[in-house]
């Protein structure tokens, strides 16, 4: 299983790199309960505090099984999370912006800024799980959107 994530590594991040403007075009807003949005943000702030304690389990255990099945375990996970997306892994700022609909997933936008002012934007494609909990099924990382970014 670890040489199944090593190879979609790369491709995570190809895709990160070719599609950032393509990626949130024609998003449109999502109609969900209140309890859903403040779930999904739940899930999104429980994870970057995770990453934020080096808690691998606890920060995999808010990836969708898809996500798990991908990686294979939590070391795996953190690993390409460290690598590869820095500013979800240690972000100074976390705001919470739209809620919308990409591809017929929900998509929470999430500006993280970095401790030296740098701005990203975080797409977290989400995922509502047969017991109804939102666990997070890919984060796509493009460039911020706030003025003066």
């Amino acid at each position: 299983m670890r040489r199944t994530a090593r190879l979609w590594l790369p491709v995570l991040l190809l895709l990160t790199l070719l599609i950032p403007g393509a990626a949130w075009a024609d998003d449109a807003p999502v109609n969900l309960p209140e309890g859903d949005r403040a779930a999904i943000q739940t899930a999104i702030r429980s994870q970057i505090d995770a990453f934020r304690r080096d808690d691998g389990a606890a920060a995999f255990g808010f990836a969708s099984p898809g996500i798990q099945q991908m990686f294979g375990d939590a070391g795996t996970f953190m690993q390409m999370v460290r690598r590869g997306y820095a500013p979800v892994y240690r972000p100074g700022a976390v705001a919470f912006g739209a809620l919308v609909e990409m591809e017929g997933k929900p998509v929470q936008r999430v500006e993280l800024t970095a401790p030296d002012g740098t701005r990203d934007l975080a797409l977290y494609f989400m995922e509502r799980e047969p017991d109804g909990t939102w666990r997070i099924d890919g984060c796509m990382l493009v460039p911020s959107e706030s003025v003066g970014a």
